[in-house]
């Protein structure tokens, strides 16, 4: 694994750090008006989700991980557990649901999604970028309402409920950008 410096370190490098891997969420460089330049580093740790803030001087040498990502194939849920299947290997692995977190409604079945591995321990999960849904109930249009920025609630065949476009009517297929988890574009 290369060893980089503590001043090279950038939002979503993984670390091993104290015998964990963590990602870094934020980090801020620090030129104290007395003493040497440090960057400090808010972490998440990849296997229990804990967050750990430490400074990293430009001296400090950290062990930068790879995650190798593949694509696996969602089956089904159990127990609160998604299990995901490899489609070269057939090889079946599972997570715990709450790895997606609020984005969870958006897996369905059959799904591929990309999962991130370090050596052969699966730590995260990440959907496609827009996913398309049906919208199953929303407002009527009022005539007249034109003004821009103008969005109505909706709430989707999953079950999750997000602004739409005046335009957009029930039984109407939309994307969905589940980064940002809003309206992108009709289907």
């Amino acid at each position: 694994m290369p060893r980089i410096n503590g001043n090279e370190i950038r939002p979503g490098n993984v670390l091993e750090h104290n015998g964990g891997l963590w990602v870094a969420v934020k980090v801020d460089h620090v030129k104290p008006g007395k003493g040497g330049a440090f960057a400090q580093v808010e972490m998440r740790n990849l296997r229990n989700g804990s967050k750990l803030n430490d400074r990293f001087r430009s001296a400090d040498k950290v062990e930068r991980v790879r995650l190798e990502q593949r694509d696996q194939q969602f089956l089904y849920e159990n127990d609160g557990m998604l299990v995901f299947m490899d489609a070269d290997t057939f090889e079946q692995i599972e997570l715990p649901a709450e790895i997606l977190g609020e984005r969870r409604p958006f897996l369905k079945d059959g799904m591929t999604i990309e999962v991130e591995f370090y050596e052969s321990e699966a730590l995260n999960a990440t959907l496609p970028q827009k996913v398309t849904c049906t919208v199953e109930e929303t407002e009527p249009v009022v005539k007249g309402q034109t003004a821009a920025n103008s969005y109505k609630p909706a709430v989707l065949d999953n079950g999750v409920r997000l602004m739409v476009p005046p335009f957009v009517g029930p039984g109407e297929a939309i994307v969905v950008n589940t980064e940002t988890m809003e309206y992108a574009e009709r289907a």
